[in-house]
């Protein structure tokens, strides 16, 4: 029986809520607006696909909601009100005042039995409204004392409510007006508080306000964003940003809010969990983004929500963390973020009918966020004068340090001078040992060139010797022979001069010629011409070895010279030629040169280390064959020349390129050689201004490429 009752009261409640609801909505007082949300009778389309011949038998219920609240829904909702109107005005404006809405379409019963349809919505670009506003108005035209049934049917993908009013277009134009003036001072104070940090930024380079001036902007749009602002002004023909703008800018501003937090709690420094959990809202932030671009709306909407409250409450607790440890502006923090997240909440209270739809709980974001900005501004405002305090502070500090400093100095003083005395007399002794250390080095490294000098000097000797001593004794051998032949020839002249002096001079010519026959007068003329011609060839070769000495020596041009670099080529395979294996061939591959300005004397030197060390090269490998020394020499520009020598020897290792012309250097073994040739010749092209390079492999042979200047003295003149 209790429960039987309990129904019946139930039903009777509902049937009369039903009658309410249902009963027309009376316009009569053209200079107020209505808002007709209790009038309303609600069905959710389930299906999402219910055309309006199918709607009008459905069952509606009664909305019993000043504004009424549908939710996320991912449902088609519908609408159904009568209106009456009993002024004297025939037009009339509903506006829906919620602008994210995706999809609204309302549908006019007319009295002939048809209807027309208006649809508007974010699917379809701003220019194809009737009325240029980012809220959905509608114009009506009803005569007066008439009703009108109307449907309004709704879809969207965000929270979903219908704030409906019903005026004239003069009262609901004065609204818009007062609201959109109220958004104009929202947004001058945010884009104050912006150009305030900005500069800030600009002036001390703290890229926490930079960070600051982001979020101050994704705030701002957040808010504009849902008024419908951004879609009328900012993008009104990019319907695909106006239907996901509700999804993206709320992550861009939960992005930027984290890592404002982050970086003006300092997080990382004071609290190292905190900065970890801030940095996982951003990747939880951008996982919404993923929904969000497969058109997933009301999953993205629930998310984002979602993270919204996990992010607030980490965002507190991180506050408090950083505030128990003294960070004063951690406190400032919480009271601002405190201020916002009230706002939020009276926000969401409203959403949930819990608190009336209403002028406050209309702009209570606004009002909060536009709070939170401005005390964080001052927050990082304080930051400056934290900055100047400790500035002042540390200068202080600095100052003592700079007094104590003075007074240590002029203690130090004294020991000092002392002590530079004592060390000044300690650096004068030793300077006398160094220069003594120096000259005996010097003394050294003359007496070492000198040493390789007379080596090489001795080396040449013995192949000097021996070929000096092949002509001369050609010229030697020749000498005995050609004195009986000029002993047989005087006989002759002897018995020519007796003719007629005693005896038949007939006998006396027949005695002659049995004389010439006996000596063979014919063969000893041959003869004499041989030994002759011999002997002058032998005098030729020791002229030349002579005259190659000198050229290679030049003795007689220790200065500066003009030479041809040819000839000093040539005078140093003169010198060689006896120490050349037979099986090794010379090639002399001579360009057109120029006299270059050079020592000739060192320059000859240069190409018999060169060359003897190539010789060597050939000498130490294991099999002999067609092996050469190719000597190039070409001139490089108008101011350079090279000289190319290359071997077809055993070659070098990096590792022994990277050193034979560091003196004592010598891979040759123990007693056959200083390891100074190499280094004297680098000093000797350096001291003419060249350079010399050195391309070689294991068993491939090397070449020396030396770069010489035509004119030493003018690069002399250009270096200093």
């Amino acid at each position: 029986m209790p429960v039987r009752f309990i129904l019946l009261l139930l039903m009777s409640f509902f049937w009369r809520s039903a009658a309410i609801a249902s009963e027309p909505v009376v316009f009569a007082d053209k200079s107020q607006l209505m808002q007709i949300g209790k009038y309303l009778e609600l069905y959710a389309d389930k299906t999402n696909s219910l055309t309006i011949e199918q709607i009008t038998g459905q069952q509606f219920y009664p909305s019993e909601q000043q504004v009424p609240n549908l939710q996320i829904s991912p449902y088609t909702y519908w609408a159904r009100f009568s209106i009456t109107n009993t002024s004297d005005l025939m037009k009339l404006m509903l506006e829906v005042e919620y602008p994210t809405i995706d999809d609204i379409t309302l549908y006019e019963m007319l009295p002939s039995g048809e209807y027309r349809a208006t649809r508007l919505g974010q699917f379809q670009a701003f220019s194809l409204r009737p009325y240029k506003h980012q809220n959905y108005i509608f114009p009506l035209v009803i005569p007066q004392n008439e009703t009108r049934s109307f449907y309004l049917k709704v879809k969207s993908g965000e929270q979903l409510q219908l704030p409906i009013y019903l005026g004239s277009e003069t009262k609901m134009s004065a609204k818009n007006t007062e609201r959109n003036f109220i958004m104009g001072l929202y947004l001058g104070i945010i884009l104050v508080m912006a150009l305030y940090n900005l500069f800030i930024f600009i002036t001390i380079r703290d890229w926490s306000y930079l960070i600051y001036v982001t979020y101050i902007i994704c705030v701002g749009l957040t808010q504009v964003s849902q008024q419908g602002y951004t879609f009328r002004f900012l993008w009104p023909n990019n319907t695909w940003f106006a239907m996901h703008d509700t999804v993206l800018i709320p992550v861009l501003n939960g992005i930027t809010a984290a890592l404002f937090i982050s970086s003006f709690l300092h997080a990382k420094e004071k609290y190292r969990l905190g900065y970890h959990l801030l940095n996982a809202v951003i990747v939880l932030y951008l996982l919404n983004l993923i929904p969000m671009f497969l058109d997933q709306f009301v999953i993205a909407q629930i998310m984002v929500q979602l993270v919204a409250m996990s992010g607030s409450i980490i965002a507190i607790f991180v506050g408090v963390k950083v505030s128990n440890k003294g960070f004063v502006p951690a406190r400032f923090f919480l009271v601002a973020w405190g201020i916002f997240l009230s706002s939020v909440c009276i926000f969401v209270l409203r959403n949930f009918n819990v608190l009336p739809y209403n002028d406050f709980t209309y702009y209570a974001l606004q009002i909060g966020s536009a709070a939170e900005v401005t005390l964080l501004s001052f927050a990082l405002a304080n930051k400056i004068n934290i900055y100047r305090k400790e500035k002042e502070e540390s200068q202080a500090h600095a100052l003592r340090v700079s007094q104590e400093n003075e007074q240590l100095v002029r203690e130090q003083n004294a020991i000092l001078e002392a002590k530079v005395q004592e060390r000044t007399e300690a650096l004068q002794s030793s300077n006398k040992e160094l220069n003594k250390a120096l000259n005996g080095l010097k003394e050294a490294q003359t007496q070492l060139v000198e040493a390789e000098k007379m080596a090489s000097l001795g080396q040449l000797t013995a192949g000097i010797a021996h070929e000096i001593n092949n002509p001369i004794n050609f010229v030697t051998s020749n000498i005995k022979p050609l004195k009986l032949d000029f002993e047989d020839i005087r006989s002759l002249l002897r018995r020519y001069e007796s003719i007629g002096q005693n005896g038949n001079v007939q006998e006396q010519l027949a005695d002659i010629e049995r004389f010439k026959q006996e000596i063979d007068i014919d063969y000893v003329h041959s003869e004499i011409d041989t030994l002759i011609k011999g002997i002058e060839d032998g005098a030729n070769r020791t002229a030349e070895i002579v005259k190659g000495l000198r050229t290679f020596s030049r003795l007689d041009e220790s200065d500066l010279k003009s030479v041809d670099i040819h000839e000093g080529l040539n005078s140093t395979m003169v010198l060689l030629r006896n120490s050349t294996p037979q099986h090794v061939k010379i090639i002399r591959d001579y360009g057109e040169l120029p006299k270059i300005e050079c020592y000739a004397g060192k320059l000859n030197q240069v190409f018999l280390n060169i060359i003897n060390n190539g010789l060597n090269a050939i000498k130490m490998k294991p099999e002999q064959g067609d092996e050469s020394i190719t000597i190039t020499t070409r001139q490089v520009d108008s101011k350079t020349v090279s000289i190319g020598i290359r071997d077809t020897g055993i070659g070098m290792t990096e590792k022994v390129k990277e050193k034979i012309f560091e003196p004592f250097f010598t891979t040759k073994d123990v007693g056959e050689g200083t390891g100074l040739g190499l280094s004297i010749v680098f000093s000797i092209i350096e001291k003419h201004h060249g350079k010399i390079v050195v391309e070689s492999a294991p068993g491939k042979g090397a070449e020396f490429i030396i770069y010489l200047p035509l004119n030493i003295t003018g690069v002399q003149s250009h270096s200093s």
